[in-house]
């Protein structure tokens, strides 16, 4: 990461924090959660000030969301992003050591498929538009709500022909 010019210490330090992001020209949904991160860290720590604090004290943070919260591993990283923004960016100093906390492992979950079979039970027990949207997306592939967008014109069913065509903005 390449460091900005220092921000002017100028009040509180979520302001400061505010300006760093809006100068990275991040999102105001990423501005709001790494500002939501923040404040929980200085809370997690009895309100330290986050400059008197450093590597351990992360560690500690994040091992605590890891262990006690439970969260997930999206969530533990997303924290650590803000936290390392904030010693980054905003107060220009690199974390001293490799952050070495308790990670959340990723779930190795995959997703439930019907088997060829159970797809012909389930579109067999449908009649009418709900199956003819059910097949058409199950045959296109097409997602959820782009099956919900087709217009009538854009189908010629005598045909078995599909016309696709982005809206005009």
């Amino acid at each position: 990461m390449e460091p900005l010019p220092p921000i002017p210490p100028k009040g509180k330090l979520l302001d400061q924090v505010r300006d760093a992001i809006r100068l990275k020209h991040y999102s105001y949904k990423t501005e709001q959660s790494y500002l939501a991160w923040i404040r929980r860290y200085i809370l997690f720590h009895n309100k330290r000030q986050p400059q008197e604090m450093g590597t351990e004290d992360v560690e500690a943070f994040l091992t605590h969301l890891a262990v006690t919260e439970n969260v997930a591993a999206s969530t533990q990283n997303q924290a650590l992003s803000a936290l390392i923004f904030l010693y980054c960016y905003v107060f220009q100093q690199l974390l001293t050591e490799k952050v070495d906390a308790i990670r959340v492992k990723r779930s190795k979950h995959l997703p439930t498929l019907l088997t060829v079979a159970e797809v012909k039970a389930v579109l067999g027990a449908m009649t009418g538009t709900p199956q003819l949207m059910a097949e058409l997306l199950y045959g296109t592939g097409m997602p959820l709500n782009e099956g919900f967008r087709l217009r009538t014109d854009a189908c010629r069913a005598h045909r078995y022909h599909l016309t696709f065509s982005s809206p005009c903005r």
